[in-house]
């Protein structure tokens, strides 16, 4: 591996879904790694063993392969610095903690949680900031090693150098804490397992990250990190920390906002690419202009942490909305059509994609591309379809609109009018014929424009308004001849049951 080549991480902890947030990270941390040829690591932070779940550890990988971000190195790929899960690491944090107690940059320290509360109470009395005032620091090291001898519960500290920790962030600039006010970090407690600060350390000098790219609220951790670099004789990696995310009350984005997972939208019927592309947008912009979609290949050649704004951003589920809507028209019927299939299935109008015939598939096409320019989500497809296999006269008679519409004397001579040119007829509707019979019936009624075909859509569909009808025939027609969960009615059978009724 070459000295210059970019290695970035994305280490989540599998305590719960990916959301937006980290997803973003992910992004912005695989764009960088393919715009500079570098590598993208995936680690698995799950030393919470109470709350780590390998489901969740399962879902978000799921979550991250639906986004395209393929990894270089991680769980199920593997790589020469292995393992990727932190808990099957405990041994590699043990061994750099005694090196750290031998060397004297790290000690032992007993005090109790009681003597820790106790300090932390007083500095808030004389405003000062609370910090650990390190009485254990000058223990000998012969007297530590009684102590922890005899039994007694101690935590690791790390020594902070007596100067100001500095780094520089790719996307704020300079940033410096004064030494007074960052604690002795603790970076084993005292039950022996390690903490963030000290393995997310050791871990990313170990698999050699050059960039560590990820949310401000780490911000305050890093003084911490620089302190445990420098404590190893380890380079300190360049650190660029994005803005938060708010929802539209400026506040940080949380589930009270609406959907934030990943699984969430996936569930909606949100397409990756649209994710991506909005995901990206947000705190990121390309030179030159105010381009709104970009395709991931036109994102990794754009991409640029110079271009990624400091300010929060606002999560805008309208513009996700329409950016979808956009990759929705341009999509492959095809893929589009795999993509619904399963929650028509859920409603009971589909059997199972690999149980239906061919005729069924392609007919189904036919029912999306009538329906899909009029839906941002895969999600709102059945119910814009409803009407198609599940129509029910009663409740059409029931909407005040359409009983204004129906309750006149014109609605009702067309209504007859159509019946009959219906009834009289034995084989088939084509929308040639269908348009046959409407200029027939506004000649013999004298309606015409809403008044001719309003009372005829709500009698075939339900509804005063809709698609085109010579889109929506052919689907009547060829559906009620398939083989399906539920019968789709053919225009004669919707005109008898309307009339029945």
């Amino acid at each position: 591996m070459s000295a210059n080549t970019v290695r970035v991480r994305f280490a989540p902890s599998p305590t719960g879904l990916l959301h937006v947030g980290n997803a973003r990270t992910a992004l912005y941390n695989w764009l960088y790694a393919r715009h500079h040829g570098g590598q993208f690591l995936l680690r698995i932070e799950d030393t919470d063993l109470d709350r780590s779940e390998v489901r969740h550890e399962t879902q978000l990988m799921e979550d991250l392969r639906w986004m395209g971000l393929e990894w270089d190195e991680g769980p199920g790929v593997e790589g020469p610095h292995a393992p990727y899960r932190q808990s099957e690491r405990l041994g590699i944090y043990r061994e750099h903690t005694e090196r750290l107690l031998a060397e004297g940059k790290a000690y032992r320290c007993f005090c109790t949680q009681e003597e820790l509360e106790a300090e932390r109470a007083r500095a808030v009395a004389e405003h000062r900031p609370q910090v650990y005032s390190g009485r254990c620091r000058a223990l000998s090291a012969e007297t530590s090693a009684q102590r922890a001898a005899a039994g007694e519960p101690f935590a690791v500290r790390l020594r902070i150098p007596d100067h100001p920790l500095r780094f520089h962030d790719l996307v704020r600039g300079e940033v410096e804490f004064p030494q007074e006010t960052v604690s002795d970090p603790i970076l084993v407690r005292s039950s022996g397992m390690p903490v963030y600060n000290y393995v997310v350390t050791v871990d990313d000098a170990l698999m050699e990250i050059t960039h560590v790219i990820r949310g401000d609220d780490h911000i305050s951790n890093t003084p911490k990190q620089v302190a445990i670099y420098e404590a190893f004789g380890w380079p300190v990696p360049q650190f660029a920390h994005l803005s938060t995310i708010l929802g539209s009350d400026r506040e940080r984005l949380s589930k009270r906002h609406g959907a934030t997972s990943i699984a969430s939208f996936r569930e909606m019927g949100i397409l990756p690419e649209a994710l991506t592309n909005y995901l990206a947008l947000l705190g990121w912009g390309a030179e030159g202009g105010t381009r709104e979609t970009f395709t991931m290949p036109e994102l990794v050649e754009a991409f640029k942490l110079e271009r990624v704004t400091a300010s929060p951003a606002v999560f805008d589920f309208e513009k996700l909305h329409w950016m979808n809507r956009h990759y929705l028209k341009l999509a492959e019927p095809a893929r589009v059509a795999e993509l619904a299939w399963p929650y028509f299935a859920q409603a009971g109008w589909l059997a199972p994609h690999s149980e239906s015939s061919e005729a069924v598939q392609a007919w189904f096409e036919k029912l999306l591309a009538i329906f899909v320019p009029s839906v941002d989500l895969l999600d709102q497809l059945p119910g814009k379809a409803r009407f198609v296999f599940d129509f029910d006269p009663a409740q059409a008679r029931a909407n005040e609109e359409n009983a204004a519409i129906l309750n006149t004397e014109n609605a009702q001579k067309v209504l007859a009018a159509f019946a009959a040119k219906v009834r009289a007829h034995t084989g088939a509707v084509t929308p040639e014929l269908f348009k046959t019979w409407m200029n027939e019936v506004k000649t013999e009624t004298g309606a015409k424009g809403k008044e001719l075909f309003h009372p005829v859509r709500i009698l075939l569909t339900g509804a005063h308004s809709g698609p085109e009808f010579d889109k929506l025939i052919p689907i009547f027609e060829e559906g009620s001849g398939l083989d399906l969960p539920v019968r789709v009615l053919s225009v004669r059978e919707r005109v008898e049951k309307f009339l029945v009724q």
